[in-house]
């Protein structure tokens, strides 16, 4: 039996219910090396080439993920920053549950390291649509300068609950979350 959805309008207003992230952003201690840690696009954590098999090391480690201005990506403590590479974003949006329609609808995204992030001006949701193959690549900003990735299902969902911005100019498409309008592509001009 999969777990009920989150109550959103109560996520939308109050603080989140997980204790506080480690405050990574604060840290700065001089840097240690390179780590031989890749976080793959699917998700999968690995340490010098094998996948990691306990989820709670993949959490602790993800709380202590930092992306810098550099573009890129250490796990730092107090006293150790350690560069990791990452594939493409360090998480993955896994679920997606909305609640309201329109302006007052409210978009919670669960990550696979378990952070429920509610979709708004703090945490935007972004299209880019000039990948490789052309594909949508659809992001959701965690913290920091750390986003998710949407998987093709949660991004299926998402341009469901969709609709054409009417007060906009041209054809915007997109969804709604805390009031704040989040374009997923513009449409192409009926011929």
């Amino acid at each position: 039996m999969s777990p009920s959805p989150p109550d959103l309008a109560i996520l939308a207003t109050q603080p989140p219910i997980a204790p506080p992230s480690p405050p990574v952003e604060r840290w700065h201690p001089p840097l240690s090396g390179e780590m031989d840690l890749r976080i793959a696009r699917d998700g999968t954590w690995f340490h010098e080439g094998a996948p990691f098999q306990r989820e709670a090391l993949v959490r602790l480690f993800a709380s202590i993920l930092r992306r810098d201005a550099d573009g890129c990506y250490y796990l730092v403590t107090p006293v150790e920053k350690w560069r990791i590479q990452v594939d493409d974003a360090p998480f993955l949006a896994v679920r997606l549950d909305a609640s309201g329609q329109g302006r007052s609808q409210t978009l919670a995204f669960t990550t696979n390291v378990g952070d429920v992030v509610v979709a708004g001006p703090d945490h935007p949701l972004t299209v880019n649509y000039r990948t490789p193959g052309g594909e949508p690549a659809p992001y959701l900003h965690v913290r920091g300068r750390l986003r998710a990735l949407l998987t093709r299902a949660v991004f299926l969902e998402l341009i469901e609950l969709g609709e054409e911005r009417a007060d906009a100019p041209g054809r915007d498409y997109g969804v709604w979350s805390q009031s704040q309008f989040f374009s997923l592509g513009r449409l192409d001009d009926e011929t």
